[in-house]
């Protein structure tokens, strides 16, 4: 393979312009192994390849974690299951299979506080990035301020995008705070919009008989926004008492 070496400037050049990284930092040492073990030029071949491959797979799985915007990383293996005093760990293993994502269904986690809500969503999102999936994170109240202010804006329909794009959204702690009637609207547009073109994870800490208290209280809006987020979900209750209370009173 003498004739790598002696075509290296150019070869160089045009990995370079090519962006294969990859190639670029391994061809030199690779061919040395390549001559040492009496490779086929093709075998060769092979291997940088597959070396490129992989970097390229690795750099587009930490680009969707980083578009995700995930408050922090968590996973399904760091998930306390002896916590909850009621938790179904076969569904929840079964979701992490992702085939919700493939169906555009979505998948609703209903508890109180401290149980591990965000966490499960959180760990669902990272699983989707690593199998490939593009995943945006943001809370419902963000969610809500920032289309609230795009519309005032007039900037409404390009802000809605950020939202209807993503293979999966995760809205987190939907209910915590109180939602206007404009709040609910732009809400509302994003949940029908996506029915049936993506899915959903929504962390809640309120039944759904109590949902028209989260949207000002306008049972109109929220029977139309539960009939269609409820049509393709699956529904997981945790209950027990909070996890951070625990370490709370225990440090």
């Amino acid at each position: 393979m003498n004739e790598i070496f002696e075509n290296k400037p150019l070869l160089e050049k045009q990995l370079n312009y090519l962006k294969l990284n990859s190639i670029f930092e391994n061809f030199e040492s690779l061919a040395a192994r390549a001559a040492k073990n009496q490779w086929t030029h093709v075998q060769y071949l092979a291997e940088l390849i597959d070396e490129e491959a992989k970097q390229r797979r690795d750099r587009s799985i930490q680009r969707r974690i980083r578009l995700a915007h995930f408050p922090q990383i968590k996973t399904l293996e760091q998930f306390k299951w002896t916590w909850p005093k009621k938790i179904n760990r076969p569904q929840i293993q079964n979701l992490f299979r992702l085939k919700f994502i493939e169906s555009k269904s979505n998948v609703i986690l209903l508890g109180g506080v401290g149980l591990g809500k965000t966490h499960l969503s959180t760990a669902l999102g990272y699983e989707a990035c690593l199998k490939s999936h593009s995943v945006l994170f943001a809370s419902a109240i963000d969610v809500i301020n920032n289309l609230a202010a795009a519309k005032a804006a007039d900037r409404l329909k390009n802000e809605l995008k950020k939202y209807l794009k993503p293979e999966l959204l995760i809205l987190d702690e939907l209910g915590y705070l109180p939602i206007d009637k404009l709040g609910a609207d732009l809400l509302f547009q994003i949940i029908s919009h996506r029915y049936e073109k993506g899915s959903l994870i929504i962390t809640s800490n309120r039944a759904f008989k109590d949902w028209p208290e989260i949207f000002n209280n306008d049972s109109t809006l929220t029977s139309a926004l539960l009939d269609r987020l409820l049509h393709h979900t699956e529904t997981v209750v945790i209950e027990g008492k909070s996890f951070r209370m625990k370490e709370m009173i225990e440090s």
